[in-house]
């Protein structure tokens, strides 16, 4: 049975309208300083919901973070956006450079990773100097690195199960972490949540890593939502080039408005380090070390968006990879249908008219045909 939501502006039911967020994509684009207001009431309601800030404090006494994008100011006892640290005695404690929050495991290669069709450890890329093998590395594994904490809060969050852990008071410490990269490790892969709260850590624990492993392959790469501070981006991108690995940028979308009403956050930031992550292209270009990624979310992100983004990708280097996700209901948009195979097709033929060379449909397992 087809699920309709309604638009609380113009009144449309579709099955393309998000009950929970209640308005539609052509409301968010026309009217957009009332549609992200009724968006951000699910922001608030789903954040209530696990104890975190409803928005990013901002105390003018408060103790300042500049991590990401969110830059918050954390008043006494409080935490900031992203729930890790929390202003005591005017000093910020619960996460560093040496202690995170956050889980790993084991995944053999070549593995569903976003950039899987074109790194080291799905396709032998920049072999010999970065993969063990000419092909797929086979015999070797991943150490996927997942952290409990986000710095958007999208809605329809597809791992959204880390928001129980983020206030859980467990924490690992980077020697934890580096004491599983064993000699059949090739890479290690920073993903979750995001990492951009807890970059510190992840540069910590790949400079640890690196300098134990010397004279031997072992990649570093990221899949972040892009809203990090540009200082750390710049360590991210050293690391990653330097190493063979990979950054992989969600880039969920173009309006700023739609990205507000659907992740809480401006995309400004993003955009901007995409941009900046793409000026170090040329320092290695094979395997890419920039990748990007956007969610085809039914209703939202619409054909509109993927020729914009992939505009933008195109303005900066045409030879970045691009993977368009199909999507599976989740979080507080569970109510949304799948991606059809046919818009997934028409959203690639729109990226490659947009100037882009290397485009994929990601994800198929869960398309659908039209009905």
């Amino acid at each position: 049975m087809t699920t309709m939501g309604r638009c609380h502006l113009c009144n449309t039911t579709s099955p393309l309208v998000s009950k929970e967020l209640g308005v539609c994509l052509a409301c968010i684009r026309e009217r957009p300083k009332y549609a992200i207001a009724l968006a951000m009431q699910s922001h608030m309601k789903s954040r209530v919901a696990f104890g975190l800030p409803i928005m990013p404090p901002k105390d003018p006494n408060g103790v300042s973070c500049k991590v990401c994008v969110n830059e918050c100011k954390i008043p006494e006892n409080g935490v900031g956006y992203c729930g890790l640290r929390k202003n005591e005695r005017g000093k910020i404690t619960g996460v560093s450079s040496a202690k995170g929050k956050l889980s790993w495991y084991h995944d053999p290669l070549p593995t569903n990773c976003v950039g899987d069709w074109v790194c080291p450890g799905g396709t032998g890329a920049g072999y010999p100097e970065y993969a063990y093998r000419p092909g797929p590395e086979r015999g070797y594994k991943n150490l996927a690195v997942f952290f409990h904490a986000c710095s958007f809060n999208c809605l329809y969050c597809q791992n959204w199960q880390f928001k129980h852990e983020t206030f859980s008071p467990g924490r690992a410490f980077a020697r934890d972490l580096v004491s599983d990269v064993d000699e059949r490790t090739s890479c290690i892969c920073y993903f979750g949540g995001d990492p951009s709260p807890q970059l510190p850590f992840s540069l910590e624990v790949s400079k640890l890593a690196l300098d134990e492993n010397k004279g031997r392959i072992l990649r570093i790469c990221w899949e972040t939502n892009g809203s990090m501070n540009e200082r750390l981006l710049d360590e991210m991108m050293e690391t990653s080039i330097n190493s063979g690995g990979c950054v992989k940028f969600d880039l969920k979308a173009w309006d700023e408005n739609l990205h507000m009403a659907l992740t809480g956050i401006s995309n400004k930031r993003t955009l901007g380090n995409f941009t900046r992550a793409g000026d170090r292209i040329k320092q290695r270009p094979v395997p890419p070390p920039l990748l990007a990624s956007t969610l085809l979310v039914p209703g939202y992100i619409d054909k509109e968006e993927i020729s914009n983004i992939a505009r933008f990708i195109a303005s900066i280097n045409p030879e970045i990879p691009y993977s368009l996700l199909a999507f599976c209901p989740h979080f507080y948009m569970s109510d949304m249908p799948l991606t059809t195979k046919d818009f997934a097709d028409s959203c690639r033929s729109v990226a490659l008219e947009a100037g882009l060379k290397n485009v994929r449909i990601a994800n198929t397992h869960l398309l659908v045909q039209n009905v």
